[in-house]
């Protein structure tokens, strides 16, 4: 249980081992002699000095500090590897209120999260970043690092690290070149003067979250005695002899601002949120099609589109999904694109949902479009039994075996789109099909998105309400070959 006494913001018991119980409740995950403990201990001691532990999230990533949550008494999340940065502005951004600290590695911030913290520095929020370098990756069993120095081994540089792997990233220093930074120190732990100097300068870069001043990082060299082959103290000399050599400690930044950071908590209330956006309505919508297309699934309608690129699909994909939002459904649009930018098959998958999809993926549609025989060869026989095939007749000439009771419906839709004056609405023409074939919604909900989507663009709109037009036609002519 919390007190007002406590000296830090940590649990009384560490649950990750033997559930708290006994002497293995209060020991850490981290090696002996690791740099880990020490910065926890710093800056769980200055959350509580400075009385913010109770509004603090901490954001933890992929590395060896990702059970952080199991020390840390105070709001918690877990970011995914390199994105701390971004969870932690949405933390700060959803609850100004909050304590916002980014807890990362060198593997983890200035490798595949480098992104990430450029743009969180150079937007400037105020939210705290402790960065420890130890020069290796040291979860995943001590490669190189974008800090790796240079001849330094590591499992992927057994030679030492040499000019073709590239220099040393000096991370202070970068994120200091950038204007929405405010303060970066870098400290090291190596012995008790720098240690308390390691703890200030985390006191301070929360200080000015808490003042709403500015963006605060904090390098710490840490000590990593199982990845460098050395003992603890053999390692707290190599980070004095040789680390700091190379990363020189002290302060890299440190601009006088006045607090600026006064943004109100959002609304999170359905009813407010929609009183705002002037959506409210006393009696539900009318939608155009008034019935959820029972016919293809009870709940869930799954549509897989697919072509060669250029073909159109990603797009008629995204308006049949836009369709059935406007009619009141649940629906999810996911693009899946194949090393081929022509003449291969990329698709995208389509869910109309009664009340929610539960998956967004379609390994085996309802209905599927195809524009290109690569793409009817690969999906025709994952359709469901009794379910729907549109294909463009114009560029495929057989078709593959498939389920039992499926409908084939061959439509020309490019040759139609060439007749049209404009071979790129073919897919607005397999829309059509696809309606007249399936009944999916109706052929309103499809008119409305169109004109909707070629708001900007109202000379196109007769083109592509004729096109879509005459894929219906195509379908209520053809006659369908059933299996």
């Amino acid at each position: 249980m919390k007190t007002q006494t406590k000296s830090n913001a940590f649990f009384q018991h560490f649950d990750r081992h033997a559930h708290g119980k006994g002497l293995k409740g209060a020991t850490t995950h981290y090696c002996p002699g690791c740099g880990h403990g020490l910065a926890h201990k710093f800056l769980a001691e200055a959350l509580v000095e400075l009385g913010v532990d109770e509004r603090t999230v901490m954001v933890s990533p992929v590395g060896c500090a990702v059970f952080l949550y199991y020390y840390f008494d105070t709001g918690n999340t877990q970011a995914p590897h390199g994105r701390a940065p971004a969870v932690a502005l949405g933390q700060k951004l959803a609850n100004p209120e909050a304590i916002v600290v980014s807890y990362q590695g060198d593997g983890d911030l200035a490798s595949i999260g480098l992104a990430e913290i450029v743009h969180a520095a150079q937007l400037g929020v105020p939210i705290s970043v402790v960065f420890i370098n130890n020069a290796i990756y040291g979860m995943t069993g001590g490669q190189m690092a974008p800090t790796t120095l240079m001849g330094q081994k590591s499992t992927t540089t057994p030679y030492g690290r040499n000019p073709f792997h590239g220099p040393p990233m000096h991370v202070a220093e970068m994120i200091a070149k950038l204007d929405g930074a405010m303060y970066v120190e870098r400290c090291a732990l190596y012995d008790q003067r720098q240690r308390k100097r390691a703890k200030a300068a985390i006191k301070k870069a929360l200080q000015l979250q808490i003042e709403g001043r500015g963006f605060g990082f904090v390098e710490i060299l840490s000590e990593c005695p199982t990845h460098w082959g050395l003992t603890p103290e053999e390692s707290e000399a190599h980070v004095k002899n040789v680390l700091e050599k190379v990363y020189p400690l002290g302060v890299v930044k440190d601009e006088a601002r006045e607090p600026w950071f006064h943004l109100a908590k959002p609304c999170f209330e359905p009813e407010k949120v929609l009183e705002v956006l002037d959506t409210s309505r006393e009696t539900p919508p009318a939608f155009l099609g008034k019935r959820f297309p029972a016919h293809l699934d009870p709940h869930d309608v799954a549509v897989k589109f697919a072509g060669a690129g250029g073909d159109g699909a990603q797009t008629a994909a995204l308006l049949l999904t836009k369709a059935a939002i406007n009619e009141g459904f649940d629906a999810t649009h996911i693009p899946s694109y194949g090393p081929e930018s022509r003449g291969g098959t990329s698709y995208a998958d389509v869910h109309l949902a009664r009340e929610e999809v539960l998956s967004p993926a379609a390994p085996n549609p309802h209905v599927l479009v195809a524009f290109n025989a690569p793409s009817l060869d690969k999906f025709g026989g994952t359709v469901r039994e009794n379910g729907v095939i549109v294909y463009d007749s114009s560029v495929i000439s057989h078709v593959p075996p498939v389920a039992r009771g499926v409908r084939v419906f061959p439509v020309p839709c490019a040759n139609i789109a060439r007749e049209l004056g404009s071979v790129v609405v073919k897919n607005t023409v397999s829309l059509g099909a696809l309606q007249a074939a399936s009944g999916v919604l109706h052929d309103d909900s499809f008119l409305t998105v169109l004109r909707l989507a070629l708001a900007n663009k109202k000379n196109l709109l007769p083109l592509n309400e004729e096109a879509y037009r005459r894929g219906v036609a195509a379908v209520r002519q053809a006659e369908a070959t059933p299996v």
